[in-house]
């Protein structure tokens, strides 16, 4: 199940709150490692009431801080996904258009991109690259939600 989709009360409340002390213990040491900011990513998300409450803005930042420490084309990927969250999905879109050389076999790029430009109002194009996603991924999960979104796009 999606994140947005999620119904948080249902979460472990109290872990959450655990894990926040022990992110915001690790901060105070002024070292922040990628496991670190990967975490307080998470925490992000997780001490959100709802997904409409998520703060994107720290998020970007978070992963401007991780890309920084620990450089990846996937956290460049995750990094636009929140990105359009924040800025919109013009500025999302060409950050995923930059990593399209480094991830073009990751379904995931395809699926984000997708997303993108279904948001930018260009449904023909946003199922051809779910079904790109599609032919890439052998994982069901991922294989149900990109065939759910190219039955009803």
């Amino acid at each position: 199940m999606l994140l947005p989709d999620q119904d948080r009360s249902r979460w472990d409340h109290a872990a959450i709150a655990e894990a926040g002390r022990l992110i915001a213990r690790a901060a105070a040491a002024g070292r922040p490692g990628p496991y670190q900011l990967q975490a307080a990513i998470v925490a992000c998300h997780a001490e959100a009431p709802r997904w409409e409450d998520t703060d994107w803005a720290q998020i970007v930042v978070l992963y401007d801080m991780l890309l920084a420490v620990a450089p990846s084309p996937v956290t460049r990927l995750n990094r636009a996904i929140a990105l359009r969250h924040h800025a919109g999905p013009e500025a999302a879109m060409r950050e995923v258009d930059a990593l399209a050389g480094h991830l073009d076999r990751y379904p995931l790029l395809h699926a984000t991109r997708a997303e993108l430009l279904r948001a930018l109002g260009a449904p023909e194009e946003a199922r051809e690259a779910d079904r790109r996603a599609l032919d890439l991924t052998a994982n069901p999960a991922q294989r149900a939600i990109l065939e759910d979104r190219i039955s009803w796009t």
